[in-house]
């Protein structure tokens, strides 16, 4: 058994399930550029629990080993800090662990709320998805060895036109990560589960406004195809939102809406 991931507690306990949230890439839970820093109002009416996925913010690595990476590690993570039962947030990488963790233990989630999920494979029947995916291949095949988390983390915006990131010791941590991940666009979810359980499911994505054009182009238009199509096969509500960091650029709309989902499943 791995170390316990850490986890950042806000607000009191109530009667109320509480919320746990599993951040993406080059991030942690409470970063306020990239995770959740922006729904710490929602900590008022009930517990937020911001996981760190492992290899990121104040969480122990991964130990080196033959071991199911990543993805699925995350996973078993997020069941333990589910503990009896909670409603479940995930962004990018960590939409894929929630949606695994979902799948897995059912009786254990009130509520799924996917933020522009990473899961890419899971809409691989559509043709620029499948186009996507073999690209994706392609460019992970021709990484250089000598890569640096430095280099990792500027190549990671500047080919997509967007300005790097302050190169501070989380986000470095958090880069090389990142570098050592599989990538999440790869995994197979199982999502009969998920829509069979019968819990609430919201599915959040930007609409890529504001967005350089190579970065809608190369990010924003598969997430949003694989946000819909995720959307159609778990019978989920479907929000789209302006600009490209839902929880981040438009944090009132999506934590309504979590809100009002979180709602919806204490009722169940």
């Amino acid at each position: 058994m791995f170390n316990p991931v850490a986890v950042t507690a806000l607000g009191a306990d109530t009667e109320r399930p509480p919320a746990v949230f599993v951040h993406g890439v080059l991030s942690w839970g409470t970063d306020d550029e990239y995770g959740f820093g922006a729904q710490r109002p929602l900590a008022t009416d009930r517990r937020l629990l911001l996981m760190d996925r492992r290899g990121h913010g104040t969480s122990p690595d991964l130990p080196p080993g033959p071991y199911r990476s990543d993805y699925e590690v995350d996973a078993e993570d997020v069941v333990q800090v589910l503990g009896d039962g909670a409603h479940l947030v995930g962004h990018s990488y960590g939409a894929v662990a929630a949606m695994l963790a979902a799948a897995a233990r059912p009786d254990l989630v009130r509520s799924l709320s996917l933020i522009q999920p990473g899961s890419l494979r899971a809409a691989d029947s559509h043709p620029a998805i499948a186009e996507v995916l073999a690209r994706n291949r392609a460019a992970v095949a021709q990484l250089p060895a000598d890569l640096t988390p430095e280099r990792y983390l500027r190549l990671s915006t500047e080919s997509v036109r967007m300005p790097a990131p302050e190169p501070t010791a989380d986000r470095l941590r958090a880069a090389h990560a990142t570098m050592h991940e599989r990538p999440c666009w790869d995994a197979a979810v199982p999502l009969d589960p998920i829509a069979d359980a019968g819990f609430p499911v919201l599915v959040v994505r930007g609409d890529w406004s504001g967005a350089p054009a190579e970065y809608r182009r190369m990010a924003g238009e598969p997430l949003m195809i694989t946000a819909e199509v995720i959307a159609e096969r778990l019978g989920a509500q479907l929000l789209t939102v302006p600009g490209f960091y839902p929880q981040v650029q438009q944090p009132a709309a999506v934590n309504e809406a979590l809100a009002a989902l979180w709602e919806r499943g204490d009722a169940n």
